[in-house]
């Protein structure tokens, strides 16, 4: 006998977790869900909110020096105090409203680390070395992502950050290295060096955040460079240290000296703090798959259900072979709720989680990066479409050649690209990078997956003077 019985046992109590078992609930299944950490996951504490609630602020301030009138008002930078005390009442390590939630939801939380043991079956060893055995008609995995750890010489000895550390930094260093160029890097990236810190990016690749459209990559690293970030390029660290021995009292980290970073080219760069940004991994290691045949470390294979085996296991978010963003994982797990409900039912699925959910999950993913200037792309670059296969033509437009963009800052320095299915005269692709431009990219969304004809578009007639009249200009452009 389980010491639990439930219809619905979710492992992982992060934002998509919390979405499947409210959605099964909510239709009427029993649910129970699995956290070993804190309720709300990493996007609540270490990514997204505290992110963006550390961004928002020098986002703004630098904003204001482009607006004559208000940069004469405003001056002298932020609070840096402000700031992270404004993080904290966003993302403080207490996740006591989270679980009270679960609570009055009617969610069951088991507070320990679940391990499949079997099919319909997971084992809770709790933090005082107790367990639950739960048993259940379905098993979700909403686990979620752990960062990766290159094989760096000495990288185990030096302290190194990962996202968890800095976004949740208590004071900002004198200096900070950053290894790697994606979202998390340069992003923060933005946040150290308008809060003060001296800022060194290593990537490894040729070009910033490399799955966008390449001149977003050069926009921002050009904007960076011009806030004073040292940007390196097709560049490795070969080996890191602590140097105990040097650096004034400004430079010296609580854990000993400054980071020394060997670079491939043989020089060395320094800084207070290293911050590791090369990545996540799925956090399926030590979770038992291997007792229902399934490699361990490996993201789970779901398909647009995201079921993964028979009718019983599912998983989404991080875990799962989908797309690794918070909104796209809420997205399955709304998907993957109503899927053990009608499958509870015996209802048939249908149409609704075959074409236009395969069409989210692989052609029509949104993500902003939060940097200045924001890069906002849903769906294909011009060369992951052409890789793909599809016959494509893609068209810019420059967003400070319209009113909207003009009016919204002096010397606004942005673009607008669309990436055109030739044969069906549809959008399959959108990247906007500028000042502000974030809620822009929901449009060309809704144009993506609704594969909205460019004629109709035609007559979705943008307001004046805002910066979205750069739809009319992108389909003159075109052509239209």
């Amino acid at each position: 006998m389980s010491d639990l019985e439930v219809d619905v046992v979710v492992i992982g109590a992060g934002p998509v977790g919390e979405n499947v078992a409210g959605r099964a609930h909510q239709q009427g299944l029993s649910a129970a869900i699995v956290e070993s950490r804190l309720v709300g996951g990493e996007c609540s504490y270490y990514a997204c909110i505290p992110s963006k609630a550390l961004l928002r602020p020098v986002d703004l301030y630098a904003a204001t020096q482009r607006m004559p009138g208000v940069a004469e008002a405003v001056s002298g930078g932020v609070d840096v105090s402000a700031v992270l005390a404004r993080r904290d009442a966003f993302a403080a390590e207490d996740d006591t409203g989270q679980a009270d939630w679960l609570s009055g939801a009617g969610i069951t939380l088991l507070r320990g680390h679940g391990r499949l043991a079997g099919e319909r079956a997971v084992e809770v060893t709790h933090h005082d070395g107790t367990t639950t055995s739960v048993a259940a008609r379905y098993v979700v995995v909403a686990t979620g992502s752990t960062p990766a750890r290159p094989p760096i010489d000495g990288l185990d000895t030096v302290n190194a950050w990962t996202n968890q550390e800095a976004t949740q930094v208590k004071e900002i260093p004198a200096s900070l290295l950053i290894l790697g160029g994606g979202v998390v890097g340069v992003e923060m990236a933005t946040v150290f060096r308008r809060l003060g810190a001296r800022v060194t990016l290593v990537q490894h690749g040729d070009r910033l955040i490399p799955t966008t459209e390449p001149e977003a990559g050069r926009r921002l690293q050009a904007a960076l460079e011009a806030d004073g970030v040292d940007v390196r390029l097709s560049t490795s660290m070969t080996a890191v240290r602590r140097d105990g021995g040097s650096g004034d009292g400004a430079e010296r980290s609580s854990t000993g000296g400054e980071v020394v970073a060997t670079l491939d080219d043989g020089s060395e760069v320094r800084g207070s703090e290293l911050l590791v940004a090369a990545g996540r991994r799925p956090a399926t290691s030590d979770l038992g798959v291997d007792t229902v045949g399934l490699e361990p470390g490996r993201p789970l294979d779901a398909d647009e259900s995201t079921t993964v085996l028979g009718d019983w296991l599912y998983a989404v978010g991080d875990a799962s072979t989908g797309a690794k963003l918070t909104h796209m994982g809420k997205y399955q797990a709304r998907i993957c709720g109503d899927v053990v409900v009608a499958r509870s039912r015996g209802q048939e699925l249908g149409g609704r989680y075959s074409h236009h959910a395969a069409t989210a999950e692989h052609t029509a993913v949104p993500q902003v990066i939060f940097t200045d200037p924001q890069v906002a792309a849903v769906g294909y670059t011009e060369a992951g479409a052409r890789d793909a296969g599809l016959p494509v033509r893609a068209v810019s437009y420059e967003i400070g050649s319209v009113a909207g963009g003009s009016l919204q800052a002096d010397g606004y320095d942005g673009f607008a690209t669309i990436v055109v299915d030739t044969d069906r005269a549809v959008i399959v692709g959108a990247t906007f990078v500028g000042q502000d431009v974030a809620d822009m990219v929901h449009a060309a969304t809704i144009a993506i997956v609704g594969e909205v004809p460019l004629e109709r578009l035609w007559h979705a007639v943008p307001s004046f003077p805002t910066m979205s009249e750069v739809w009319l200009r992108l389909l003159e452009t075109y052509g239209l």
